[in-house]
């Protein structure tokens, strides 16, 4: 497995693989990996022959509230990991790499589409500005045929979606599984921030969504009792964001689910902020 600090080298090395015809899968990632990213890097292993991982804690989605320095950053585990799934190269640039402006300088950024405005858009209204801009670099950095996401994160993956749509990039969005827990727990590098109460507390968000589920499939389609139904069952969460059943492709709230949509939740067990999602589709 080899590993690269500078884009100029981390390029050199797809642009070789290509060169070769060897097709690459890229999963970005910000470390603390858990068998979540690992199940990203084994469907970019089985779709390319050569899988690039991305690690890189980017600053500029983060808040100045959030945990950016408390966020975990267990670089010599996550290199014998990746080692293990066969990862043919790293990408481990510092933020000096990605960010190279001169002080005082303001940066060149990517504006979203409005799919970024709801939800996250409103708790964290800078957020996909940073998660846009530096996926486009992560993909000038690494060139690659496919970029493999998952869908935990629903709202970036149709940032990213549109991103890549609207700007004509060569590099194909792959949406992944989420990966959960024998418990339902989705997995996230979060998941470590909470104590053995919390953890117990956090299965409300997939049991809410279960509920939601099976309300669907009984025949609901009634938005706000949908909407209830989530929240109905969310009381062990110390605060709630948002539980809302939007459309699928714009993320807007609709009165009636005649379309494809989809159930999201953002809330807080202590101070650890989640989400989780299920998509909902019309036959």
């Amino acid at each position: 497995m080899q590993t690269f600090s500078t884009i100029d080298s981390m390029r050199t090395w797809c642009r070789q693989q290509s060169l070769e015809q060897r097709t690459i899968g890229l999963v970005p990632t910000m470390g603390a990996l858990h068998d979540g990213h690992l199940f990203l890097v084994e469907a970019a292993k089985q779709r390319c022959d050569h899988c690039v991982t991305s690690i890189f804690v980017n600053p500029t989605q983060f808040a100045a509230h959030e945990d950016l320095d408390l966020y975990p950053r267990p670089l010599d585990e996550d290199l014998a990991k990746l080692e293990r799934a066969g990862v043919e190269a790293v990408f481990l640039p510092s933020a000096e790499e990605m960010y190279p402006q001169q002080e005082g300088q303001t940066a060149t950024t990517v504006q979203p589409s409005s799919v970024a405005l709801p939800l996250e858009g409103v708790h964290r209204p800078e957020h996909f500005v940073g998660v846009a801009t530096v996926v486009l670099k992560l993909f000038q950095a690494a060139p690659s045929d496919f970029a493999f996401f998952g869908r935990k994160d629903f709202q970036q993956l149709c940032v990213i979606e549109h991103m890549v749509r609207d700007l004509n990039l060569p590099t194909r969005i792959v949406p992944c599984e989420i990966v959960r827990e024998p418990d339902g727990l989705a997995m996230s590098s979060r998941n470590r921030y909470l104590s053995e109460g919390e953890r117990e507390r956090a299965l409300c968000l997939s049991r809410s969504l279960n509920k939601v589920e099976h309300a669907f499939r009984e025949g609901e389609r009634d938005t706000k009792r949908l909407e209830s139904i989530l929240a109905a069952h969310l009381s062990d969460c110390d605060s709630v964001d948002y539980a809302v059943v939007v459309d699928r492709e714009s993320l807007l709230p609709m009165p009636q689910v005649m379309q494809n949509a989809v159930a999201l939740i953002a809330a807080r067990i202590g101070s650890t902020r989640l989400i989780d999602n299920r998509e909902l589709q019309v036959d």
